[in-house]
């Protein structure tokens, strides 16, 4: 099986229903050539939710803390609401798209990471306590599988894992090519200028200094740990031009590039 691409949305995406159809778009002209998944977050949609039920929604260190009675509403934001939403475009362009969560199958196994988060799950970057079988299935039959970062521990709890570090889970997993797309157009210095290519230690640097912080943070570390396992870079770029995604993934210079 050729290697397939995981594409890793979320954020103010899934409430801009021209930039989801263009995405999808290219990613159906992508599915022709090599498998395709998509894994996503959806904190936009949780933030809401969480506000019409009278819930107060906090992060630490770019991580959403999960009290358990919270527990049921980010799974429905996650696994039904952004899912479903995604599907149904995956479905309008003509893909055949299935939606999941990467706990089904205990495609990616998960953990408590921390009493003091909540809810929040931690799994393995190697991917070592994960089974793949359930997704070399569907992309091998052509299938476009669309995966919230929804996990189920092995007692039966769910987990919200933050959707960076599952896609990093899931890309080793399948030995994936991984692309982060976010708002911006990449990883920006201290000026807003985007940063071409960046390894671990100007990360750290650039983190110490307070540039990248919270979401973009967790973003980046993920990137950092993909390029070094797998012995390749890592794009970070922006879901707002999906026309260069083609570019990108024949090695144009698009986005920040992570090196390992």
């Amino acid at each position: 099986m050729t290697a397939p691409v995981l594409i890793k949305v979320g954020g103010a995406l899934l409430e801009n229903a021209a930039a989801l159809d263009a995405l999808f778009g290219q990613l159906a002209s992508i599915q022709q050539s090599r498998p395709v998944m998509v894994i996503h977050g959806g904190g936009v949609v949780v933030e809401k939710q969480l506000a019409a039920m009278g819930m107060k929604s906090e992060k630490k260190n770019g991580l959403r803390i999960t009290p358990p009675d919270q527990m049921a509403v980010i799974t429905g934001a996650l696994a039904g609401t952004s899912n479903k939403q995604l599907l149904a475009c995956g479905l309008k362009s003509g893909l055949k798209a299935v939606g999941l969560c990467i706990g089904d199958a205990f495609t990616v196994d998960a953990q408590i990471m921390d009493p003091e988060l909540g809810c929040v799950g931690y799994c393995k970057e190697d991917g070592s306590e994960g089974d793949a079988d359930l997704l070399k299935l569907l992309v091998g039959a052509g299938y476009t599988p669309i995966i919230s970062s929804i996990a189920v521990s092995k007692e039966g709890q769910l987990l919200n894992v933050n959707a960076d570090q599952a896609a990093l889970a899931l890309c080793q997993l399948l030995n994936a090519e991984l692309v982060l797309l976010s708002d911006v157009d990449g990883i920006l210095d201290g000026q807003g200028q985007l940063i071409a290519e960046i390894d671990q230690a100007k990360a750290d640097q650039l983190v110490a200094d307070g540039v990248i912080t919270d979401g973009m943070a967790v973003k980046v570390q993920a990137a950092l740990s993909a390029a070094r396992t797998l012995g390749r870079s890592i794009a970070v770029a922006s879901w707002r031009h999906p026309e260069k995604l083609e570019d990108l993934l024949a090695g144009g210079a698009v986005g920040t590039r992570v090196l390992g």
